[in-house]
């Protein structure tokens, strides 16, 4: 992955001298705070990977970087809704500040995103403009209908996987396709990376949802089974709960456990007895394979893939 650690940190000294202002400071500090947290960077590594195709990454830098604003964005006030109070091991900004605080600056991330988005060729702008309206419209739908979930009875695996492809995939093919709408695709092309990065997208949060069963805590580097606890309706959750149904296992008795580590061991016993961890395995390399046939359908050639393949096989392998 030598390409990926050389576009990490090409962006990172992008993000290191990078002014959004000054003043007021408790506007500009907490937009500079959490860029600063880190994290893995895929999505705008994605953008600058889209232009790389065609010719010079660097060339999708503003719309990087305007991708990565608004993901830090929906980070801020995912925090405040979830009263979180670590991010990335860190303070969550509405704890640093306040609550206000986080949803003001939130907003002006989402604002100086579109101002970093627009900065293209002019040919371009209308579906750089669009593609990016649709995903940030797409995003909110996602995190609403997730929110939903928490409360509804029933939850089908078709509902729960356009949920986590809007609240989550959909910026990850966004981030791909404006890359190479920028630097120079065709919009056939352009949307086939799309559906490669958005496919690749679900089967991550798939795999993220497997880990967060059977990971190892040291790799995976956040509590196993928080899941489990929490009773959040995942992908592996809702086909047990049907399945459990459908074998005469009650269910509920399992759900209404104290949250303890003995809820996580007896749900990995009942996922294991019910065969949804291989569910949930086949369902992750299926959306990998689908992502990958989306991939060969770019009219480029095959040695300009390569970074993509193995940049898709990393995250498929990945156990963090």
């Amino acid at each position: 992955m030598k390409q990926l650690a050389t576009l990490q940190a090409l962006f990172q000294a992008e993000v290191d001298q990078l002014n959004l202002g000054t003043t007021p400071e408790m506007l500009y500090d907490p937009m500079h705070y959490i860029l600063q947290l880190g994290g893995k960077r895929l999505r705008p590594i994605l953008s600058l990977m889209g232009s790389g195709i065609y010719g010079d990454p660097a060339k999708a830098m503003p719309q990087a970087m305007a991708i990565e604003l608004f993901h830090n964005f929906s980070l801020i006030h995912d925090d405040i809704m979830d009263a979180a109070p670590l991010r990335r091991g860190k303070t969550t900004v509405h704890m640093k500040w306040n609550e206000n605080v986080g949803i003001l600056s939130g907003d002006g991330m989402l604002v100086k995103a579109y101002q970093y988005i627009a900065k293209c060729d002019s040919s371009v702008l209308p579906e750089v403009l669009d593609t990016f309206s649709n995903t940030a419209l797409e995003v909110c739908e996602g995190q609403q209908m997730d929110i939903d979930f928490e409360t509804m009875d029933e939850v089908t695996a078709s509902a729960y996987i356009k949920m986590i492809q809007y609240k989550t995939s959909v910026l990850l093919g966004c981030a791909m396709k404006i890359g190479a709408l920028v630097g120079g695709a065709t919009k056939k092309d352009a949307d086939a990376l799309y559906q490669f990065a958005m496919l690749l997208g679900t089967s991550f949060q798939i795999k993220d949802d497997y880990l967060d069963v059977y990971g190892d805590p040291e790799k995976f580097g956040k509590q196993v089974g928080g899941d489990i606890l929490s009773n959040k309706k995942t992908l592996l959750w809702i086909e047990a709960k049907r399945r459990a149904q459908d074998q005469g296992i009650d269910f509920e008795s399992y759900s209404s456990m104290s949250p303890n580590a003995d809820k996580v061991h007896s749900f990995q016993e009942l996922y294991k007895l019910l065969a949804v961890d291989t569910y949930a395995k086949e369902q992750i390399s299926r959306y990998y394979n689908l992502s990958l046939e989306a991939l060969s359908k770019v009219s480029v050639e095959e040695e300009k893939l390569a970074p993509l393949k193995e940049f898709a096989s990393w995250l498929y392998h990945r156990e963090s």
